[in-house]
């Protein structure tokens, strides 16, 4: 692809030889359009080999590589990365290999970053996106530790912290996600027990409706007591005519639109400043939420906030 600053396009080149061949000096057509004679020569030479096609840009990769690493050095390159799930900055010292050169071997050969592997396996992980906003929401609990009155370390020191939330117990954020739009709706409650879930999800459910996603089809839990065997909880999804389904057990990959949400919310909201009461960090849920929502660009959705892509289901990532 031609560069911002090229004197030519595939236009140029084609108007560049319309000139020439009426019989019009070489040297004067490439002083004309900021070229050199050479330049001028190169094209007229590739029109007359190739036609149209030669006035097209070309990659610029060398048709031979003779310093390449060889194949069997690659190959235990490869078989590293798989058998011990090692990085470039480890790989090269053992192989004595540059780490940008292992780094190039590895792509190359078509082996993924190790964060987007499964470690056990080695599998890759999956990321998957569902068609249209409801299709499936995801749901998860984050426990957090209550924070005193006044505050707790990260206001009055680690050990002066420690003795003012001693028995102070924990909030359980009850948080769901839409996988499309990746709208998102919490709460703060004092359990995670079945009576809570269910409310929470009547609630979630009422919240995504007054924002445009009218029908919740699937609902992902983990395997928490609550999903699997309480009762209230499977009358909350009957009542909303959604199907349940839960993770696979130790694989919160699977549910990982929450549990990436989690990790914002602990970011941007639970973590983000000294609270110095836990009304405090409460009341900042909200004002959390709303920015989440409608101001938070996702990269995941090509620049665009939740709130816009319920708007705009059929948006594709950039």
């Amino acid at each position: 692809m031609s560069h911002r600053n090229a004197r030519l396009t595939v236009f140029g080149r084609q108007l560049l030889v319309e000139r020439i061949r009426s019989g019009r000096p070489v040297a004067h057509v490439a002083s004309e359009m900021g070229i050199s004679r050479a330049t001028a020569h190169k094209w007229m030479r590739r029109w007359r080999a190739e036609g149209e096609a030669g006035l097209h840009d070309r990659s610029s990769r060398p048709r031979t590589t003779p310093h390449r690493t060889p194949a069997a050095l690659e190959a235990k390159v490869c078989d590293l990365r798989r058998a011990r799930k090692l990085g470039p900055a480890r790989i090269g010292p053992v192989l004595g290999l540059p780490a940008s050169t292992v780094h190039r071997i590895l792509a190359r050969n078509g082996l993924q970053r190790l964060a987007w592997l499964d470690r056990p396996t080695g599998t890759v992980i999956r990321r998957y996106e569902r068609d249209r906003p409801g299709e499936l929401i995801h749901v998860d609990v984050k426990k957090l530790g209550r924070i005193p009155d006044g505050g707790g370390h990260k206001v009055l020191g680690r050990q002066a912290g420690r003795a003012a939330r001693s028995n102070m117990g924990f909030d359980y954020v009850h948080s769901a996600v839409d996988d499309h739009s990746r709208l998102a709706y919490s709460e703060i409650h004092p359990d995670e027990k079945g009576a809570t879930c269910a409310g929470f999800l009547t609630r979630a459910a009422a919240f995504f409706h007054s924002q445009g996603i009218t029908r919740i089809e699937r609902v992902l839990t983990d395997n928490a007591w609550a999903y699997r065997k309480g009762l209230a909880w499977k009358a909350a999804l009957a009542g909303l005519g959604a199907a349940g389904k839960r993770t696979r057990p130790y694989r919160p990959q699977t549910n990982g639109k929450v549990e990436r949400f989690n990790r914002t919310l602990a970011d941007e909201w639970a973590y983000q400043r000294p609270y110095t009461s836990n009304d405090e960090r409460t009341t900042a849920l909200a004002d959390f939420l709303h920015a989440y929502n409608h101001h938070r660009c996702h990269t995941a959705l090509g620049g665009q906030t939740p709130i816009s892509r319920v708007n705009n289901p059929a948006g594709q990532y950039s």
